[in-house]
Formats: C-alpha cells, structure tokens, sequence
C-alpha cells in the first residue's frame, strides 16, 4: 500500500510553514465565523459557510464572484476528522455521503497541520479522478488560489482566540 504522502501524479500539492498555532488553524478551517474572512482568494469572498464537523457532515461555502455571483455548488462532506491534525473533505459526496450529481469540480481534499518549530506545516493535497480534472483545477489558479487563501488564513489568525 502507497504512502498517503507519496506523490501522485493526479495530485495538486501547496504545503508551507507558516507562523500561526496549529490550533489556530484547526479553528480556521473548522469554525465558520473564520472561514468566511479568509477561504476564497480575494478579490472573491466567501459569502457563507455551513460546517458540521463530523463524518458525513456537511461542508458548504458559497463564494461570490467580483462581479456579483455567488456559486452555486452542493455541498460536500467530511470523510476524516483527526483534531487538531487532518480534515479531509470532498466535493463529490455530499452530507450523509450521498453522491452529488455533478460536481464543478471533483476532488478530495486532505488538510494536514503539523506542529513545528515557530509554527504550523499546512500541507493541502487535492486528488483528483483523472488527469483532465487536476489540469482543469490547474488552471483554475489551484496554487496561487489556494496559497492566497492561506495568506489571508494567516493574515486574521490572530482575529482567532
């Protein structure tokens, strides 16, 4: 059996260090009142957010667009829970793991913090189904998105008490 941190190449991969408690991100990602001032890259926002952090619980952000638009996305849901370490979530289960139509954009998400020296490793590896799904996600701006949204986590985490 493969590591769950061996390389995939359907994979797309951001981890950085950064100078915030692993605590502090845990919250970020897990309590809705903070994921709203940071998840969605600006100049997006994150309009709503629903968590119910729990196995098959919902996960649901609606982000808005710079012109207006909100998304309109199912929900997806949570498949792992381990405080204050890992979450992992997709886009195409939604709550009680119930197959969701057609997703956007099919992926899995697993989420690890790590206590370190001066701070937390945030690893995000995002799977995907197939090789046109990880390019498309890609090209979406996956590493820059994703990087800007952790920059702005790290902008309000002492917001966090």
């Amino acid at each position: 059996m493969a590591s769950a941190n061996a390389k995939h190449e359907l994979d797309l991969v951001l981890t950085r260090v950064v100078k915030v408690p692993r605590t502090v991100v845990w919250r970020a990602w897990t309590e809705p009142e903070h994921m709203v001032k940071w998840f969605t890259p600006a100049p997006w926002q994150t309009v709503s957010c629903e968590v119910d952090l729990k196995l098959g619980g919902l996960f649901r952000t609606v982000m808005r667009s710079p012109d207006g638009k909100d998304t309109n996305e199912p929900a997806g849901c949570f498949l792992e829970i381990v405080p204050p370490q890992k979450l992992v979530w997709t886009t195409v289960l939604g709550p009680g793991f119930r197959p969701v139509a057609k997703p956007f954009l099919p992926f899995t998400a697993i989420l690890t913090f790590e206590d370190v020296p001066g701070g937390t490793r945030y690893t995000a590896r995002v799977l995907h189904k197939d090789e046109a799904d990880r390019q498309r996600h890609a090209d979406m701006g996956f590493e820059a998105g994703w990087g800007k949204a952790l920059d702005q986590l790290v902008a309000i985490a002492d917001q966090i008490t």
